[in-house]
């Protein structure tokens, strides 16, 4: 669990409230369910309308790393390689292929096959550089869907206001019903700003870094790939592995 991501929710949330009770508003007058539902839908279909629904499902289920952080297993992952690099040195290393069966990861798999299989380095770091930047397009378009969200909620959020505000006109001779549609004008721009400043930006800018730190974890694995099949001696491996690690 990342607390630092759900600390930053709870404080931001906490302060807006919070600064509303000292200035002598109620809370209950930010809870409009009229315009936050402009705010989410109206976005909502925004962003679906520029995006596949593929690629839109995938941003969804990537924001749960916000708050659950995928595990860092570099460092296991540098001793995975370093044993593998002993044994090639000893055995060869096309008998690496005793060690497929034990991962899961379709990467690791990839680049220990590209090595069992007698793959040049040159063709390896080919090969395997493609399957990574293929990787961080998908991701990163994945990921662009809160960025995007990000930018159309204030807009959205201000076509809220102009609806409520729409509403108080129509009114104007029903004192009774100003003050519901003055509240969902202004409501609805905070709204729009909050969301996409305290949570559609921040997410995107997190998968980001997130996305940022699978390539470098890739980048490592590959270059000591090849150096394993340029023949390295062990300690070789294991000096570049350690600067991926620092």
């Amino acid at each position: 669990m990342d607390w630092g991501s759900i600390a930053g929710i709870a404080v931001a949330i906490a302060g807006i409230l919070f600064g509303q009770a000292l200035e002598g508003g109620h809370i209950s007058s930010l809870l409009q369910p009229a315009a936050f539902m402009i705010v989410l839908c109206g976005t909502l279909g925004a962003v679906l309308l520029q995006t596949n629904l593929k690629c839109f499902i995938t941003g969804i289920l990537m924001a749960r790393q916000v708050f659950i952080s995928p595990i860092d297993d570099r460092q296991a992952i540098a001793k995975r390689i370093n044993r593998w690099a002993v044994h090639a040195r000893k055995e060869g290393i096309f008998m690496l292929e005793m060690f497929l069966k034990q991962e899961t990861d379709p990467f690791i798999r990839k680049g220990l096959q590209l090595m069992v299989d007698g793959t040049p380095p040159d063709k390896i770091r080919e090969i395997c550089a493609i399957d990574m930047h293929f990787y961080e397009i998908q991701q990163r378009n994945a990921a662009k869907i809160w960025s995007a969200a990000g930018g159309y909620a204030p807009t959205v959020g201000i076509l809220g206001a102009v609806l409520g505000l729409i509403h108080v006109m129509e009114n104007l001779s029903d004192p009774s019903r100003l003050g519901s549609g003055i509240a969902v004008a202004f409501v609805a721009t905070i709204y729009g700003v909050g969301l996409a400043n305290l949570i559609f930006l921040p997410i995107s800018n997190k998968l980001k870094a997130l996305i940022q730190h699978e390539q470098m974890r890739r980048e490592m694995m590959l270059n000591a790939w090849v150096s394993m099949a340029n023949g390295d001696h062990p300690k070789i491996v294991q000096e570049r592995l350690q600067a991926y690690l620092r």
